[in-house]
Parts: structure tokens; C-alpha cells; sequence
């Protein structure tokens, strides 16, 4: 049975709910962040970058204000405000025929945007690493 992959994104979204990911994500994803030049393969890294924006993006100014949609893709566009800074986005989604997420890429502006978030971004996913013995 086939994952309706965009109806399940926006109630993580809207719970926050970074747990559900692992059900969403294919375990080949391929996560293109907008500061990092190389892209992030396999679930599990592109698990944590989603992970990490969960917290960094989703705060009560969040929200979605345009879909485009075909078969197994997506452009939502958003917008948030963060540290006072308005970020604008697009979050460009693909799936499977399973409704797995097989790639997820995410493009800002304006360029203090793209420093602020860096930063953030940074931030949250040193926070999460396990300690190294």
C-alpha cells in the first residue's frame, strides 16, 4: 500500500512529529541542504538534516504558502521568521511509487537567510551527534 506522501509531510509538519520521518523516508533519500554543497545519501543522514529543521524551522510563524504538485513531486513554498529575519524558502520533494521520500532539497533566500539558518542548522546537528569514545 502506496504512503499519500504529501497529506503525511504536512501532519509531521503540523505536529512536529520528526519521529515519523523513519516511515516516510526511502532508504536510499537524498537530502540537498541549501549550505552544504555535497548531498547527504541515504535515509539515515537526510533523517537528521530533517531532523534538525524540524527544530530550527517549525515555530508557530511556519507555514506553507504555495503547492505545486505532479505524480510523485512536489515545490512547497514556505515562509518563516526567525530571529527576526523573514526566511522564504521552497522545500522540492520526490517519491517513490511507494510514497517514499527519495529526495529532498531545500532552497532559501535572501543570502542573510541562508547565513542565519547555516547557523542554526550547524548548531542542531552538532547538538544531535551521539559522543564519540
Amino acid at each position: 500500500m502506496s504512503i499519500d506522501t504529501l497529506s503525511t509531510w504536512h501532519q509531521l509538519v503540523k505536529t512536529r512529529d520528526a519521529a515519523g520521518l523513519d516511515v516516510l523516508l526511502d532508504e536510499s533519500a537524498v537530502f540537498h541542504s541549501p549550505v552544504v554543497h555535497k548531498p547527504q545519501v541515504g535515509k539515515e543522514i537526510t533523517r537528521r538534516y530533517l531532523a534538525a529543521a524540524f527544530e530550527v524551522f517549525f515555530n508557530p510563524s511556519f507555514r506553507y504558502v504555495r503547492e505545486v504538485k505532479a505524480e510523485h513531486d512536489a515545490v512547497l513554498e514556505f515562509e518563516v521568521e526567525l530571529d527576526g529575519i523573514v526566511v522564504n524558502g521552497v522545500d522540492m520533494i520526490r517519491w517513490n511509487d511507494a510514497g517514499k521520500i527519495t529526495e529532498f532539497k531545500v532552497m532559501l533566500r535572501p543570502l542573510k537567510a541562508v547565513n542565519l539558518i547555516h547557523q542554526k542548522m550547524a548548531a542542531q546537528l552538532q547538538a544531535a551527534q551521539p559522543p564519540q569514545a
